[in-house]
């Protein structure tokens, strides 16, 4: 769940290994199920649990799975401690990263990160470090087998009210503001569209290649133990891959 919001994230999530995706499945349903507690188990009253939902869907957690968390969480205390925290910082070449968290325990989500940074070359920062680099957008990208026209699925795009779309490689690319991105969801998905990104990111407003291989690999590294610590949710970068 990291990335830039470019292509390569379609590629990314569909080459997870299932050791991979279950991790991912376990964020996802712990992102779900604070939602539900927090604001009640009706996604139609529950803006923030069906924004949670359709990202897990576009992960392709399957439908059983949500609807057990759902239920689960009505009577799951332990959800009350969870907070959302945003940790800002720098990777190798002053590549701009932020972190999202869900955790009960700050301490040890704040410590492992600055491990992580001190680690592979970067270092955590102060809150507005990076994040002025970055726009909050809603991203929903659709891939397209043939069967889709370009200009139908622009104009329907448009129309619901996205800001902007593009298209490479057979994949769709439509942009919202964060207030407009649940009525532009579902319009598209009332049309009959399977999406394979449908969620609210930061997306960089510039981006950086890296040139040294040392400093890849330390990137590389980076986004990986990144991935892997229970208490991160999504990560943000502004470093573009050379090709």
């Amino acid at each position: 769940m990291s990335g830039h919001s470019k292509w390569n994230n379609i590629k990314n999530k569909k080459e997870k290994s299932d050791a991979q995706k279950a991790k991912i499945f376990t964020k996802m349903g712990r992102e779900i199920a604070v939602a539900a507690k927090s604001g009640g188990a009706n996604p139609d009253t529950n803006g923030r649990l069906k924004d949670a939902i359709a990202k897990a869907r576009s992960y392709n957690m399957p439908n059983d799975n949500i609807a057990r968390v759902i239920a689960k969480a009505a009577g799951e205390q332990s959800m009350d401690n969870y907070e959302n925290i945003t940790y800002e910082g720098y990777g190798p070449s002053g590549v701009a990263v932020l972190v999202e968290t869900l955790t009960d325990n700050r301490n040890r989500t704040a410590g492992d990160l600055r491990h992580y940074f001190d680690k592979f070359g970067g270092n955590l920062g102060t809150n507005g470090s990076v994040s002025w680099m970055f726009d909050r957008k809603g991203i929903i990208i659709i891939s397209n087998d043939g069967s889709l026209d370009e200009d139908t699925v622009m104009m329907d795009a448009l129309d619901s009210g996205a800001d902007d779309f593009s298209a490479e490689d057979d994949i769709f690319e439509i942009a919202t503001s964060p207030e407009a991105f649940g009525g532009v969801r579902d319009a598209l998905e009332q049309k009959g569209y399977k999406f394979d990104t449908c969620e609210i990111q930061m997306i960089p407003q510039n981006y950086i290649t890296l040139t040294d291989e040392h400093d890849i690999l330390m990137m590389e590294k980076l986004i990986e133990h990144l991935e892997d610590n229970d208490d991160v949710q999504d990560i943000y970068h502004n470093w573009e891959p050379a090709e």
